[in-house]
């Protein structure tokens, strides 16, 4: 293995000096965290609820990888350019234009109810004042930490704070892999080493919760090592014990708390009871400004209301330029959110997931109470909508953020029938929405839908 540059070893030298400060303060921490008691399915809803109710979160990836606009980590992980060349960018990460209250004010007013940081990366640079490993504070011109501030704005504006953290560090000395072709070393082989790298990471998920108490923490990279050789269950207790309410999402081995789908909008509701796809509004996390194949704010409303209409939150991720600044076209997507869901508020927080397909051909949602479907319909529709086997009776139809009432007719429906008929909604056209146009069906009960096999009729009278 080549020789670690000087960059390299001096973080690293660092670390070895702050470790006997950072050791007692996490061991500390573990014995406190001996025993958390188990939890039952009501606690763990409650604790779960305002993220069930949130729907929307946006993503943050940013870290020096946005001065080259390369891939984050991955870029010298794959070999596209060395180890060395990457940190080079420390260099010119300057968060010169950061402002964590304008980040904080754009978030609420897309409709996001939560957000979600990358504090440190596989790359191993963390945008804090950590004691131990490579941190823009001590190694770039930024020398500040970016965490605290934007954490502070999104409490000012109420909105909950969620933390990514990547559980390898391909930087970091005491890690077994440094490259997709190069080991350090074997973890198996060397427990005493391996060991030195879970208190160094250990450590700081310590001191990220220490300084800034997050309401959830977004691991990343759990596929390198199984729980056991992550601690991950440890890892769970310790965490828990600090912040019993805190939530933490799959990613870390089978202890999490909720799926975390990637890219793809899922064909198949999840069958978790609690998930969030995180997507990108390009086809890059970070920011790379040569990547232009971004989704037009109609596509990304589209597949906001299909997440939610399965019952999961969508994770939309943004990446601030070096200097702390947002592209024009990722706030322009930000904005178009804003405009959709604070109109149509009520079809989107506190709801469950909808009557499916076989009843409605779009998304939908339901109410909490089940009294009111949601259904979203997409552009100018060009006749009636059509809802199937709804057994209950429609007392009011109307649409959302307008107002205007929706003509509802049941076709098809008899007395000695059990089927229940089938629904027309007629919307008027002046009430359509230039993206997705929301009808509210306000029931005479919770909603029952029709959901056997239609067959021969037997009697007519």
């Amino acid at each position: 293995m080549a020789r670690p540059s000087r960059l390299h070893r001096r973080p690293l030298i660092a670390s070895l000096l702050a470790l006997a400060l950072v050791a007692p303060f996490v061991q500390a921490q573990s014995k406190a965290a001996t025993v958390v008691p188990q939890e039952t399915a009501a606690q763990k809803a409650q604790r779960m609820q305002w993220f069930a109710d949130a729907k929307l979160g946006i993503f943050i990836h940013w870290g020096i990888y946005a001065v080259d606009g390369i891939d984050e980590s991955w870029s010298f992980f794959n070999g596209k350019i060395s180890h060395a060349d990457y940190m080079k960018q420390l260099a010119g990460f300057n968060a010169r234009a950061y402002d964590p209250q304008a980040w904080a004010d754009a978030i609420k007013r897309s409709g996001a109810r939560y957000s979600v940081l990358t504090t440190r990366h596989h790359d191993g640079v963390a945008l804090w004042d950590s004691k131990q490993g490579i941190n823009v504070v001590r190694d770039s011109p930024a020398k500040r930490d970016l965490v605290g501030p934007f954490v502070k704005a999104l409490r000012k504006d109420g909105l909950k704070v969620g933390l990514y953290y990547s559980l390898p560090d391909w930087s970091y000395g005491d890690y077994d892999v440094f490259t997709r072709k190069e080991k350090r070393y074997d973890s198996k082989q060397d427990p005493a080493r391996w060991q030195r790298y879970l208190t160094y990471y250990q450590g700081q998920i310590a001191d990220l919760q220490h300084r800034y108490n997050p309401d959830l923490i977004w691991f990343d990279g759990d596929w390198e090592h199984s729980a056991s050789e992550w601690q991950s269950p440890k890892l769970r207790t310790d965490m828990l014990a600090r912040n019993p309410k805190m939530i933490i999402n799959s990613r870390l081995n089978e202890y999490g708390d909720y799926a975390t789908p990637e890219l793809g909008l899922p064909v198949v509701k999840p069958t978790q009871p609690y998930w969030e796809l995180c997507l990108t509004m390009n086809r890059s996390w970070g920011y790379q400004p040569r990547d232009n194949d971004y989704k037009t704010p109609n596509q990304v409303l589209q597949i906001f209301a299909q997440t939610i209409s399965m019952g999961g939150n969508l994770l939309l991720d943004i990446g601030p330029k070096p200097d702390g600044s947002i592209d024009a076209r990722q706030m322009d997507i930000l904005d178009a959110l804003g405009r959709w869901t604070g109109k149509h508020g009520e079809a989107i927080y506190g709801t469950t997931a909808g009557i499916g397909l076989d009843h409605y051909a779009g998304a939908s949602t339901l109410s909490k109470d089940r009294k009111t479907i949601y259904l979203f319909v997409d552009g100018q529709p060009n006749g009636d909508l059509l809802v199937k086997g709804l057994v209950n009776k429609v007392v009011r139809a109307r649409v959302v953020g307008g107002g205007q009432s929706v003509a509802a007719k049941v076709v098809g429906k008899y007395d000695w029938a059990k089927q229940p008929g089938l629904l027309f909604l007629t919307v008027p056209r002046d009430a359509v929405d230039r993206d997705i146009t929301v009808v509210a069906l306000e029931l005479d009960a919770p909603v029952q839908l029709y959901q056997e096999e239609s067959k021969p009729i037997e009697s007519n009278g």
